[in-house]
């Protein structure tokens, strides 16, 4: 089965195509620009690269959040478009346990990250035993309430993502040698990792399928705040 594999749920934008288990394709970028704008014709181009035909495709994964509100919603909308379109499931992978699978042989935990904006963060926490496997579920969290209770860890933790540098030092000052930095090489996600991990699962219904925020877009919570005066 053909896969398409789309994420744009942060700055990095991936597209990827698998055939089974083998990654055929992939277009990453890591720029500030507009997704909306780009995201079609980079899968068009990928498929004709590929010599992939919109027909062949079996499956959509996308990458469901959490990440920029904007991101998010535009890789879900293409993503449900085309499924919808094509008449084939699609399958929802959390944004941060695709970063976290460019480093899943990592022999401790493995906490990927988005900076949140106000000392807050996206993340969860990780290890791989045979597959990966989420020890602590995605939240958007303070980055002090996170380290305080990743102290109790018995195992290194390697740190990830693109936005590491904006809370390395404080993670370095709480955690010590404890904390691990990956290489900047690896803070890009990889649809090919996105796509494998949504193989393994179970097809939504495209009317159905929604994105995981994690916290609600800047409008809906005023609106709520004005609702409760």
């Amino acid at each position: 089965m053909k896969v398409l594999a789309i994420d744009t749920s942060n700055y990095t934008m991936g597209v990827g195509l698998l055939d089974g288990e083998t990654v055929i394709g992939e277009m990453i970028t890591n720029v500030k620009k507009n997704h909306a704008v780009r995201l079609m014709p980079s899968i068009e181009q990928l498929l004709q690269q590929c010599d992939v035909k919109p027909s062949d495709l079996g499956k959509i994964v996308v990458a469901e959040g959490p990440g920029s509100y904007t991101g998010v919603r535009i890789g879900v909308t293409v993503a449900k478009t085309l499924a919808w379109s094509l008449g084939i499931p699609i399958a929802g992978v959390s944004s941060l346990a695709t970063l976290a699978a460019n480093s899943m042989y990592f022999d401790g935990y493995i906490c990927p990250l988005f900076d949140g904006r106000r000392q807050q963060i996206f993340t969860g926490l990780y290890t791989y035993a045979g597959k990966l496997q989420s020890v602590k579920e995605d939240r958007l969290i303070m980055i002090e309430d996170w380290l305080s209770m990743l102290k109790d860890m018995e195992k290194p933790i390697l740190f990830i993502g693109n936005d590491l540098s904006l809370h390395q030092e404080t993670i370095k000052n709480t955690l010590g040698e404890q904390a691990v930095f990956a290489s900047s090489s690896l803070h890009n996600p990889r649809p090919g990792e996105l796509g494998l991990l949504g193989l393994e699962k179970e097809g939504q219904e495209v009317h159905t399928f929604v994105p995981s925020y994690l916290r609600l877009a800047e409008a809906e919570a005023n609106w709520l705040a004005n609702q409760n005066k």
